[in-house]
């Protein structure tokens, strides 16, 4: 990942309703969610939600899946993992010890 694709993709999550919007995709897990539903749980309006994903989406962060006549929407975990290796890519100054705290808070296990 590139500097100014790290930027959008703060610049993306630097607002309230899709910084919660990334972090429900996040605990979603694999089946995503219907962007009516998402919009449904934070108590957003269509159209406002729309234009939240469609920046996401730019940014990097989300994916979306048409299902039928239903759209679905994940979250990018290669974005994720592109933004996370941004931020950590010249951690530690070469002592990787340092950097065990973090990748056990980014961990899955």
């Amino acid at each position: 990942m590139d500097q100014q694709r790290a930027l959008d993709a703060f610049a993306a999550l630097g607002q309230e309703t899709r910084l919660a919007v990334f972090r429900l995709l996040v605990s979603a897990g694999p089946e995503g969610l219907a962007s009516g539903e998402i919009g449904e749980r934070l108590g957003v309006r269509q159209n406002t939600m729309s234009t939240n994903l469609g920046i996401l989406l730019k940014a990097g962060l989300v994916r979306r899946v048409r299902d039928g006549r239903t759209v679905r929407y994940h979250a990018d975990h290669d974005g994720i993992s592109g933004l996370l290796g941004f931020l950590l890519e010249d951690c530690c100054g070469g002592n990787p010890t340092l950097c065990q705290p973090v990748i056990r808070q980014i961990s899955c296990s």
